[in-house]
């Protein structure tokens, strides 16, 4: 009987035939796959291995591109189009990386917004006061430079800022004082006499503030303030004059409106010519422009006759250590300022800086940090010498 054709199972492996030589030979022989197949189905599976990883990569800098490239379009318009939201957000950066923290106290119904770093310790505390328009971040370049282990405070003065603004509040010098000696009581700044800076008005303030309340203060240290008779005027006070007679009052070049007078504000104040792009002169322009109205009766009360030389009258009876810190180049107040006080005040220590306009805290701000240590130690240790003899 013939057989049909041998068969062969459809599988994938076979078993061989079997022989009589051993028996050991009745089990089959290992099973054989056809790997080339199967390496050939998954290969049409999957790509590459160095192409899945060169898409890796792409996609790692796509994603990191995207996450920065979020907060870079967001600073590109916000200084193109939100300037003065880009300087709110600034001075926030710098307070936050400084450690200044800010707070608010209250006498009554009137609100003092302030700024602080440290504790009051055995230094003495140091209550900042800032010129005419500022607000208590105008420090912030000073208190870069001074050492953490200082109690510092920078108050927005009245009208200013976070600080309570009223028509009803006096803001001549006197008022200002006033409200300055109501913000220290409630802080309890005068627990313990601490130091009292100022600058242009808010040397002025500070002044008057030493003569009136001369047991809370330990030292003083007036940087070119306002308040002083002087026996000739220069160009700008000249110029001020002008526009009061011609009732130019819109006109005050501390007072700007526009970036162009922005611009000439900064060069009447700074002796460094700083190059400031459009679009930060109209931040800056934006910021004030809401308080301008405020600005204006501010400046005329204080350039009043109740105000105007308030510091000249007083001078005499600041009988505690005073530090006199001028810039030589100042447009807005002449440095022979300077020399007016020396003679008026007994202990007095007087330094001009070379090259320095007006805004001596934005243009030297290290220099000046280091002539307030200084002096601070040399009072310090005059003060701990004396009590040991």
């Amino acid at each position: 009987m013939k057989m049909g054709p041998k068969y062969k199972p459809p599988f994938l492996f076979h078993f061989p035939a079997l022989s009589k030589e051993s028996p050991f030979q009745l089990l089959p022989k290992p099973v054989t796959f056809r790997k080339s197949l199967l390496l050939e189905d998954l290969c049409r599976c999957q790509p590459p291995l160095t192409s899945r990883m060169d898409l890796d990569v792409v996609n790692m800098f796509v994603i990191a591109g995207g996450t920065l490239a979020i907060p870079i379009l967001a600073f590109v318009a916000s200084f193109l189009l939100w300037p003065s939201a880009l300087i709110r957000i600034y001075y926030w950066y710098w307070r936050r990386t400084l450690g200044m923290q800010v707070r608010y106290a209250h006498h009554e119904d009137y609100q003092f917004c302030y700024s602080f770093r440290g504790r009051p310790g055995h230094k003495p505390s140091i209550l900042m006061l800032h010129g005419f328009s500022a607000h208590k971040d105008m420090w912030l370049s000073v208190v870069k430079f001074l050492p953490k282990n200082l109690h510092l405070v920078c108050v927005d003065m009245p009208g200013h800022e976070g600080t309570t603004r009223s028509s009803l509040d006096d803001l001549s010098i006197d008022g200002q004082v006033k409200r300055v000696h109501q913000f220290v009581e409630c802080l309890k700044l005068n627990k313990k006499p601490f130091h009292l800076i100022g600058t242009s008005m808010g040397g002025h303030v500070a002044g008057v503030y030493a003569a009136y309340y001369p047991s809370d203060i330990c030292s003083l240290c007036l940087v070119c303030p306002a308040g002083l008779q002087y026996s000739t005027d220069n160009q700008f006070v000249q110029r001020l004059k002008e526009l009061q007679d011609s009732a130019a009052i819109q006109k005050i070049p501390l007072i700007p409106s526009t970036p162009e007078e922005m611009s000439e504000m900064l060069q009447l104040c700074s002796y460094v010519r700083f190059k400031v792009p459009q679009q930060i002169l109209q931040g800056l322009v934006d910021v004030r422009i809401p308080h301008n109205s405020f600005y204006r009766r501010l400046f005329l009360e204080i350039v009043s006759e109740k105000s105007r030389y308030s510091l000249h009258q007083n001078m005499d009876k600041i009988k505690v250590p005073t530090q006199i810190i001028w810039g030589k180049q100042d447009q807005v107040l002449d440095v022979s300022g300077a020399d007016i006080l020396a003679k008026s005040i007994a202990n007095c220590q007087v330094e001009l800086l070379e090259n320095c306009g007006h805004s001596v805290v934005m243009e030297r701000p290290r220099k000046t940090a280091k002539l307030i240590v200084d002096f601070l130690a040399s009072v310090h240790n005059t003060d701990n010498n004396k009590k040991l003899n």
